[in-house]
């Protein structure tokens, strides 16, 4: 089965893409940001479903429903757009559309609509994700594109239960604020072209919220929950998992408090604390993909693949969601210092890192807290 979706903003394209991966596990879904690039993929490839935008940069989406419509009768068109008037649906009724989706779109409304549409799911055997002699390699081989973070352990239903409830922007912080899947997704979604529109970077989950707003927040959110492996399952991932999570919720309480003694802006702080372990746990999200594809992995390979790619990995995942410099630096304090470094947000976040640690440097804790201005 094959899935073309045609959407030039990608994290809408991404949400579409889990929607249809979380129902038709086997499909093929290629995303596509223009209608010439749509028609030509067309040509060369037919599709059981085509999603189309109904307005994008270089032309309509309808020009690549029509060309659809005229090569196939048959094959279901849903189109996604803010345009739900009567005159818009009366003027694409000569194609067929199967169903039309209003922006900003609620979630269980498209997977209601998308379950209908879509064939039937193949009967064949699922085939491996990984297919690489050893969990290594198999990381090395990686593009940064299939990397992604877990949600912690019992975010999948609280994530359902906001659906439901539809909290507000400040509730949604609260709930999300130490899930680093969650706060990468929206602070990367939030600094995106298709969102930003200022000079400005956003630094924190907060701010983030605010620039997506309720409902595209919560869509992210969602999404994330639909990907296969969105919450560790495995015993010994789950502990690792919560061993670091506990290590950022340290270093989130106390680099917050000692942004207040420095009258910093926190946020930013808190944000880069949440996200200092992404490398590790994009690991452990690797394994648990690993594992459930029937692969062993013993727990020597796991410290080893700890070990060598958490920094590799984390590097990559940064580079892909685009994250600020800004926010960037202060993940990289917390791991070191440039000796002319300046800045009293990364000091601080040194500080808190250093102040974490089994047997603290007193000499240095005294010098950090100087260059901070916390004497």
């Amino acid at each position: 089965m094959r899935v073309m979706i045609l959407e030039d903003d990608p994290w809408i394209a991404d949400l579409l893409k889990q929607i249809v991966l979380s129902l038709r596990p086997h499909a093929q879904v290629k995303c596509l940001g223009s209608v010439a690039e749509a028609l030509l993929d067309w040509q060369q490839h037919a599709a059981d479903l085509v999603i189309s935008d109904w307005n994008l940069p270089d032309d309509q989406g309808s020009h690549l429903l029509e060309r659809v419509r005229r090569d196939n009768a048959q094959v279901p068109l849903l189109m996604v757009t803010g345009r739900a008037d009567r005159d818009s649906v009366l003027a694409m009724r000569r194609l067929g559309i199967s169903a039309f989706i209003s922006k900003p779109f609620q979630l269980p409304r498209v997977l209601e609509c998308l379950e209908k549409l879509l064939p039937t799911a193949e009967a064949e055997a699922a085939s491996a994700a990984v297919s690489a002699a050893s969990f290594l390699e198999h990381l090395a081989a990686l593009p940064a594109g299939a990397l992604d973070l877990p949600l912690q352990a019992g975010m999948l239903d609280g994530l359902q239960a906001d659906a439901a409830e539809q909290p507000s922007l400040q509730q949604l912080n609260e709930r999300w604020q130490h899930d680093a899947a969650l706060t990468a997704r929206l602070v990367a979604a939030a600094n995106s072209r298709e969102y930003n529109h200022s000079d400005r970077p956003c630094l924190s989950l907060a701010e983030a919220l605010q620039i997506l707003g309720p409902i595209t927040s919560r869509n992210i959110g969602l999404g994330l929950g639909l990907r296969p492996a969105a919450e560790l399952e495995d015993g010994e991932l789950k502990l690792q998992a919560l061993a670091y999570i506990e290590q950022v919720e340290r270093l989130g309480e106390r680099v917050t408090e000692l942004a207040a003694q420095a009258r910093l802006d926190p946020a930013p702080l808190q944000c880069a604390a949440v996200l200092h372990r992404i490398g590790e746990l994009c690991v452990l999200h690797q394994a648990q993909l690993w594992k459930t594809a029937g692969q062993p992995l013993e727990p020597e390979q796991l410290q080893q693949a700890l070990a060598q790619w958490s920094n590799e990995l984390a590097f990559r995942l940064k580079a892909h969601w685009r994250l600020p410099t800004p926010l960037r630096e202060l993940i990289g304090a917390c791991y070191g210092l440039a000796s002319n470094n300046v800045k009293r947000e990364t000091i601080v976040m040194r500080l808190a890192v250093c102040e974490q640690h089994p047997e603290p440097d007193s000499d240095d804790l005294a010098r950090l807290r100087r260059l901070a201005g916390l004497n």
